[in-house]
Protein backbone atom coordinates (compact mmCIF):
# COMPACT_ATOMS: atom_id res chain seq x y z
CA UNK A 1 0.00 0.00 0.00
CA UNK A 2 1.12 3.79 -0.71
CA UNK A 3 3.06 5.65 2.08
CA UNK A 4 3.12 9.51 1.83
CA UNK A 5 6.07 10.86 2.51
CA UNK A 6 6.52 14.04 4.76
CA UNK A 7 5.64 16.78 2.39
CA UNK A 8 2.49 15.67 0.57
CA UNK A 9 1.51 14.40 4.51
CA UNK A 10 1.45 18.30 5.38
CA UNK A 11 0.00 19.18 2.31
CA UNK A 12 -2.92 16.58 3.18
CA UNK A 13 -2.98 17.85 6.24
CA UNK A 14 -4.19 21.41 5.61
CA UNK A 15 -5.99 21.03 2.01
CA UNK A 16 -8.34 17.48 2.40
CA UNK A 17 -9.66 17.59 5.63
CA UNK A 18 -12.89 18.37 4.71
CA UNK A 19 -14.23 15.32 2.84
CA UNK A 20 -13.52 13.37 6.42
CA UNK A 21 -15.75 16.25 8.57
CA UNK A 22 -18.43 15.92 5.90
CA UNK A 23 -18.96 12.34 5.91
CA UNK A 24 -17.77 11.63 9.62
CA UNK A 25 -21.31 12.66 11.43
CA UNK A 26 -23.40 10.34 8.85
CA UNK A 27 -21.35 7.51 9.49
CA UNK A 28 -21.46 8.24 12.66
CA UNK A 29 -25.70 8.86 12.62
CA UNK A 30 -26.01 5.25 11.39
CA UNK A 31 -24.24 3.50 13.86
CA UNK A 32 -25.89 4.80 16.74
CA UNK A 33 -29.58 3.83 15.08
CA UNK A 34 -28.25 0.25 15.03
CA UNK A 35 -28.36 -2.03 18.26
CA UNK A 36 -24.66 -2.29 18.90
CA UNK A 37 -24.11 1.23 19.70
CA UNK A 38 -25.65 0.74 22.89
CA UNK A 39 -22.70 -2.10 23.51
CA UNK A 40 -19.69 -0.29 21.98
CA UNK A 41 -18.60 3.62 21.13
CA UNK A 42 -15.23 1.78 20.15
CA UNK A 43 -14.08 2.61 16.50
CA UNK A 44 -11.47 1.14 14.04
CA UNK A 45 -9.91 3.57 11.45
CA UNK A 46 -8.49 2.12 9.05
CA UNK A 47 -6.09 4.20 6.76
CA UNK A 48 -7.18 7.39 9.37
CA UNK A 49 -4.16 9.22 7.80
CA UNK A 50 -4.14 12.67 9.19
CA UNK A 51 -6.93 11.97 11.99
CA UNK A 52 -10.14 13.90 10.93
CA UNK A 53 -12.23 11.59 10.75
CA UNK A 54 -11.64 10.68 14.15
CA UNK A 55 -11.82 13.26 15.66
CA UNK A 56 -15.24 13.80 15.05
CA UNK A 57 -15.76 10.38 16.96
CA UNK A 58 -13.73 11.54 20.08
CA UNK A 59 -15.51 14.99 20.24
CA UNK A 60 -18.71 12.56 20.24
CA UNK A 61 -17.24 10.56 23.27
CA UNK A 62 -15.92 7.71 21.10
CA UNK A 63 -13.05 5.43 21.70
CA UNK A 64 -11.04 5.85 18.82
CA UNK A 65 -7.69 2.87 16.82
CA UNK A 66 -6.41 4.70 13.91
CA UNK A 67 -3.73 2.65 11.16
CA UNK A 68 -1.90 3.95 8.62
CA UNK A 69 0.85 3.22 6.84
CA UNK A 70 2.81 6.60 6.67
CA UNK A 71 4.56 7.63 9.76
CA UNK A 72 4.11 11.26 8.49
CA UNK A 73 0.58 10.71 8.16
CA UNK A 74 0.04 9.62 11.83
CA UNK A 75 2.06 12.79 13.68
CA UNK A 76 -0.38 15.29 12.04
CA UNK A 77 -3.23 12.31 13.45
CA UNK A 78 -1.31 12.60 16.82
CA UNK A 79 -1.32 16.36 17.15
CA UNK A 80 -4.65 16.71 15.84
CA UNK A 81 -5.52 15.22 18.77
CA UNK A 82 -3.16 15.43 21.01
CA UNK A 83 -5.33 16.07 24.26
CA UNK A 84 -7.23 12.66 23.30
CA UNK A 85 -4.20 10.64 23.12
CA UNK A 86 -2.72 12.17 26.21
CA UNK A 87 -5.92 10.53 28.08
CA UNK A 88 -5.47 7.21 26.43
CA UNK A 89 -9.32 7.54 24.25
CA UNK A 90 -7.14 7.43 21.02
CA UNK A 91 -4.02 5.91 19.62
CA UNK A 92 -2.82 5.94 16.35
CA UNK A 93 -0.44 2.90 15.18
CA UNK A 94 1.61 2.65 12.18
CA UNK A 95 0.34 -0.84 10.07
CA UNK A 96 0.15 -1.68 6.42
CA UNK A 97 -4.45 -1.99 5.47
CA UNK A 98 -3.62 -5.21 3.56
CA UNK A 99 -2.92 -7.36 6.55
CA UNK A 100 -2.75 -6.12 9.91
CA UNK A 101 -4.13 -6.69 13.77
CA UNK A 102 -4.68 -4.51 16.71
CA UNK A 103 -6.03 -4.47 19.65
CA UNK A 104 -9.58 -4.97 20.14
CA UNK A 105 -12.61 -5.54 19.94
CA UNK A 106 -14.53 -2.86 17.68
CA UNK A 107 -18.26 -2.00 17.27
CA UNK A 108 -17.85 -0.40 14.08
CA UNK A 109 -14.66 -0.06 11.72
CA UNK A 110 -14.47 2.73 8.65
CA UNK A 111 -12.03 3.22 6.00
CA UNK A 112 -12.60 6.48 3.97
CA UNK A 113 -11.87 8.60 1.10
CA UNK A 114 -11.35 5.88 -1.33
CA UNK A 115 -7.96 4.83 1.10
CA UNK A 116 -8.87 1.10 -0.02
CA UNK A 117 -8.40 1.80 -3.83
CA UNK A 118 -5.28 2.25 -3.27
CA UNK A 119 -4.36 -1.18 -2.30
CA UNK A 120 -2.64 -3.26 -5.16
CA UNK A 121 -4.36 -5.88 -5.63
CA UNK A 122 -7.89 -8.17 -4.83
CA UNK A 123 -5.24 -10.01 -2.37
CA UNK A 124 -4.93 -7.03 -0.67
CA UNK A 125 -8.27 -5.71 -0.34
CA UNK A 126 -9.13 -9.21 0.36
CA UNK A 127 -6.77 -9.12 3.37
CA UNK A 128 -7.81 -6.23 4.45
CA UNK A 129 -11.15 -7.95 4.59
CA UNK A 130 -10.17 -10.32 6.84
CA UNK A 131 -8.26 -8.12 9.07
CA UNK A 132 -11.11 -6.56 10.48
CA UNK A 133 -14.03 -9.14 10.51
CA UNK A 134 -11.81 -11.22 13.63
CA UNK A 135 -11.50 -7.29 15.06
CA UNK A 136 -15.65 -6.65 15.06
CA UNK A 137 -18.09 -7.59 17.87
CA UNK A 138 -20.96 -9.26 16.64
CA UNK A 139 -23.19 -7.74 15.25
CA UNK A 140 -20.58 -4.75 14.47
CA UNK A 141 -20.61 -2.69 11.70
CA UNK A 142 -17.84 -2.21 8.54
CA UNK A 143 -18.04 0.72 6.42
CA UNK A 144 -15.87 1.93 3.69
CA UNK A 145 -15.98 4.00 0.69
CA UNK A 146 -14.63 2.96 -3.12
CA UNK A 147 -14.54 5.37 -6.43
CA UNK A 148 -15.95 3.23 -8.97
CA UNK A 149 -15.13 2.90 -12.60
CA UNK A 150 -17.46 5.51 -13.44
CA UNK A 151 -15.25 8.07 -11.26
CA UNK A 152 -12.02 7.16 -12.32
CA UNK A 153 -12.88 7.90 -15.96
CA UNK A 154 -12.79 11.52 -14.84
CA UNK A 155 -9.35 10.76 -14.07
CA UNK A 156 -8.07 12.00 -17.68
CA UNK A 157 -7.03 15.60 -16.28
CA UNK A 158 -5.32 18.10 -15.12
CA UNK A 159 -6.80 20.41 -12.29
CA UNK A 160 -5.21 23.02 -10.70
CA UNK A 161 -5.99 24.81 -7.25
CA UNK A 162 -3.46 27.88 -6.29
CA UNK A 163 -3.84 30.03 -3.33
CA UNK A 164 -0.99 32.02 -1.35
CA UNK A 165 -0.89 29.20 1.11
CA UNK A 166 -0.71 26.69 -1.25
CA UNK A 167 -0.34 25.55 -5.01
CA UNK A 168 -1.31 22.06 -6.30
CA UNK A 169 -1.29 20.55 -9.92
CA UNK A 170 -3.09 17.44 -10.48
CA UNK A 171 -2.63 15.40 -13.68
CA UNK A 172 -4.62 12.31 -13.66
CA UNK A 173 -4.58 9.59 -16.19
CA UNK A 174 -6.87 6.21 -16.31
CA UNK A 175 -6.12 2.98 -18.04
CA UNK A 176 -9.05 1.01 -18.82
CA UNK A 177 -7.66 -1.91 -20.28
CA UNK A 178 -5.64 -2.50 -16.60
CA UNK A 179 -8.37 -0.71 -14.87
CA UNK A 180 -6.01 1.38 -12.70
CA UNK A 181 -5.74 5.16 -12.34
CA UNK A 182 -2.91 7.29 -11.41
CA UNK A 183 -2.71 10.95 -10.17
CA UNK A 184 0.73 13.00 -10.34
CA UNK A 185 0.12 15.58 -7.76
CA UNK A 186 2.80 18.24 -7.03
CA UNK A 187 3.24 22.03 -6.37
CA UNK A 188 4.70 24.03 -3.10
CA UNK A 189 3.35 24.84 0.41
CA UNK A 190 3.90 28.03 2.48
CA UNK A 191 6.05 26.78 5.62
CA UNK A 192 6.64 30.00 6.93
CA UNK A 193 7.96 33.27 6.14
CA UNK A 194 11.26 35.61 6.39
CA UNK A 195 11.70 38.14 8.61
CA UNK A 196 10.35 41.04 6.37
CA UNK A 197 6.92 38.69 5.81
CA UNK A 198 7.78 36.84 2.32
CA UNK A 199 6.23 34.01 2.29
CA UNK A 200 8.83 30.66 2.04
CA UNK A 201 7.97 27.63 0.34
CA UNK A 202 8.53 23.93 0.17
CA UNK A 203 7.92 21.93 -3.16
CA UNK A 204 6.29 18.53 -2.98
CA UNK A 205 5.32 15.55 -5.44
CA UNK A 206 3.80 12.39 -5.01
CA UNK A 207 2.32 10.06 -7.65
CA UNK A 208 -0.91 8.36 -6.03
CA UNK A 209 -2.76 5.23 -7.71
CA UNK A 210 -6.19 3.64 -7.22
CA UNK A 211 -7.58 0.24 -8.16
CA UNK A 212 -10.78 -0.51 -10.21
CA UNK A 213 -12.34 -3.38 -8.23
CA UNK A 214 -15.30 -4.72 -9.54
CA UNK A 215 -18.45 -3.90 -6.97
CA UNK A 216 -20.13 -7.11 -7.47
CA UNK A 217 -16.77 -8.77 -6.32
CA UNK A 218 -16.32 -6.92 -3.19
CA UNK A 219 -19.64 -7.87 -2.21
CA UNK A 220 -19.07 -11.27 -2.89
CA UNK A 221 -16.16 -11.24 -1.26
CA UNK A 222 -17.30 -9.68 1.80
CA UNK A 223 -19.69 -12.62 2.12
CA UNK A 224 -16.48 -14.84 1.93
CA UNK A 225 -14.98 -13.53 4.51
CA UNK A 226 -17.91 -13.85 6.74
CA UNK A 227 -19.77 -10.71 6.79
CA UNK A 228 -23.99 -11.85 6.68
CA UNK A 229 -25.53 -8.24 5.54
CA UNK A 230 -23.54 -6.11 2.64
CA UNK A 231 -24.60 -3.70 0.45
CA UNK A 232 -23.31 -0.60 -1.80
CA UNK A 233 -25.37 2.99 -0.64
CA UNK A 234 -24.79 6.45 -0.66
CA UNK A 235 -22.89 8.31 2.11
CA UNK A 236 -26.75 10.60 2.73
CA UNK A 237 -28.67 7.02 3.26
CA UNK A 238 -26.36 4.22 4.49
CA UNK A 239 -29.86 1.93 4.95
CA UNK A 240 -31.13 1.94 1.59
CA UNK A 241 -28.82 -0.52 -1.52
CA UNK A 242 -28.22 1.11 -4.33
CA UNK A 243 -30.00 -0.62 -6.96
CA UNK A 244 -26.74 0.27 -10.18
CA UNK A 245 -23.89 0.87 -7.86
CA UNK A 246 -21.56 0.91 -10.76
CA UNK A 247 -23.17 4.43 -11.92
CA UNK A 248 -22.00 6.12 -9.47
CA UNK A 249 -19.03 7.62 -8.43
CA UNK A 250 -18.52 6.75 -5.51
CA UNK A 251 -20.29 3.87 -2.83
CA UNK A 252 -20.30 3.07 0.28
CA UNK A 253 -20.21 -0.54 1.62
CA UNK A 254 -21.84 -1.67 4.27
CA UNK A 255 -21.10 -4.68 6.17
CA UNK A 256 -22.58 -6.31 9.32
CA UNK A 257 -20.75 -9.36 10.94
Amino acid sequence: MQAYGPSFARVYNKKWQLFAQRIAPWLRLFYESQPISQQSRVLLDVCCGAGHLAAHFLENGYTVTGIDLSEHMLRYARENNAAYAATGQVRFVQADAAHFTVEGPFGLAVSTYDALNHLPDQAALRGCFESVYPLLLPGGWFIFDLNTRAALLHWNNILVDDDPECMIVNRGLYDESSGKAWMFISGFICTGHKEDGTPLYERFQEMVYNIVYDLSWVQQTLHEVGFGLVYPAQINDLYTPLKEPEKEGRVFFVAQK
